[in-house]
């Protein structure tokens, strides 16, 4: 499900509700909806400055909600509990570091043998718990012969006459 309001472009490069579900844990309950459109915020690479100006809201009180929040909590999951943020773009770094920003489809050439319909796309991977996990979408065109001779197609298995 993807979001509708502001930031919602973070769901196309970032695996939100694997994020959502993991820093609800290191939070110890779901994130709010202006956590989630804080942390958007910053996904898409927005300054608190600048979500504040989008979002009509104080500089300062955005700035004061991450500090109390989304930082606190993505310092926990990622293990960075003693670090200092130093700047707000390396909330995404970490989370991507740590394999929450998904990758583009990645795109393979079409082998001879096959239609030009045919597609395999690399539609995900993810790493975690020391495995990695590939979202593959394979969709194969196979022309069939003008001439389909019923007696070739084995459909009964029992061929004993």
């Amino acid at each position: 499900m993807a979001p509708t309001d502001q930031f919602s472009q973070a769901a196309h490069h970032w695996d939100l509700e694997t994020l959502y579900t993991d820093l609800a844990s290191a939070k110890g309950k779901r994130l709010t909806p202006v956590e989630k459109l804080h942390l958007r915020g910053l996904l898409c690479g927005c300054s608190p400055g600048e979500m504040a100006q989008k979002l009509g809201k104080d500089a300062k009180g955005v700035e004061s909600d991450l500090c109390a929040s989304v930082y606190k909590y993505v310092k926990s999951l990622i293990g960075k509990g003693n670090e200092k943020i130093g700047n707000w773009r390396n909330i995404a770094e970490w989370l991507e570091d740590a394999g929450y920003k998904t990758k583009p489809p990645a795109k393979f050439p079409i082998q001879d043998g096959l239609s030009e319909n045919s597609k395999v796309n690399v539609t995900n991977i993810t790493f975690e718990n020391n495995q990695i996990k590939i979202g593959v979408y394979l969709q194969i065109t196979v022309p069939l012969p003008s001439k389909i001779s019923i007696e070739n197609l084995d459909l009964n298995d029992n061929n004993a006459n």
